[in-house]
């Protein structure tokens, strides 16, 4: 690796690792873009495994954010903007209220309720049309923002609730839960910079994690374009379910 770009990455990793992290990135952006979700826990996985702990959240809050607008912008044709119309607001709301609880929120409890909620979704029955609709949005958006103030888990139960919203339609499931992710993770660089987190020292690396991720998005997009929806849904419902019973395990953990 230069030396001119090792001065502005975290001086504290090893360049192999550096590079390792890079790549990964790509990697778990394709496999999001391709099956609509996953990516995010498993780069997560990595990076708690990998960074300090206080930097954990931060750098994957900000790789998310970038890879999920990389995704947007390739697939805008297919965002279905009246879900964004009525998701934002829920946005705004769930973080306002999410800071007006003062107590102590069982991580276990939120991890089984969102794991519940997921395999609901997944091979429960459909939600009636008004739960899909304007109001159903609004709710989703709010409850799945508040909950990720406490757990940073609620992105495979967004998922879930655009799939059944979009009919299982890939190409405008996987555009729209970008839109939806991009507007739910970026209230969070606000956050973390008031919270005092020294993004400079991590910007280097941020950034070259979010350009590997548009490149692995852009090779997800071709290969979601070869899958049909049946085969789509399938895969989505299947990872989905790994997802739930991983939250399940840890909560069983805790």
């Amino acid at each position: 690796m230069p030396d001119s770009l090792l001065v502005v990455l975290p001086q504290e990793l090893p360049p192999l690792l550096v590079l390792g992290l890079i790549v990964t990135a790509g990697i778990t952006s394709m496999i999001t873009a391709t099956l609509g979700v996953g990516g995010g826990v498993l780069l997560l996985a990595v990076l708690a495994s990998a960074l300090p702990p206080a930097a954990i959240i931060p750098v994957h809050g900000m790789v998310q954010l970038g890879s999920n607008i990389g995704r947007a912008v390739l697939l805008w044709r297919h965002i279905n903007l009246q879900v964004l119309l009525f998701f934002a607001p829920g946005v705004l709301l769930g973080a306002w209220l999410a800071s007006l609880v003062l107590i102590q929120i069982s991580l276990s409890l939120l991890q089984l309720i969102i794991a519940g909620f997921i395999l609901l979704l997944c091979w429960g029955p459909q939600l009636p049309k008004r739960g899909l609709g304007r109001t159903g949005t609004l709710a989703a958006s709010t409850l799945t923002t508040f909950a990720s103030m406490f757990v940073g888990a609620t992105g495979p139960l967004v998922a879930a609730f655009v799939k059944q919203q979009q009919g299982g339609e890939r190409f405008g499931t996987v555009a729209t839960f970008a839109a939806a992710m991009t507007l739910q993770h970026a209230p969070k660089a606000v956050v973390y910079g008031a919270a005092g987190f020294a993004f400079r020292e991590w910007l280097g690396l941020i950034l070259l994690m979010i350009a590997s991720g548009a490149l692995g998005t852009w090779a997800g997009v071709r290969l979601l374009g070869r899958l049909n929806d049946r085969r789509f849904g399938q895969v989505f419902n299947l990872v989905l379910t790994l997802l739930a019973l991983r939250l399940i395990w840890q909560a069983a953990s805790a």
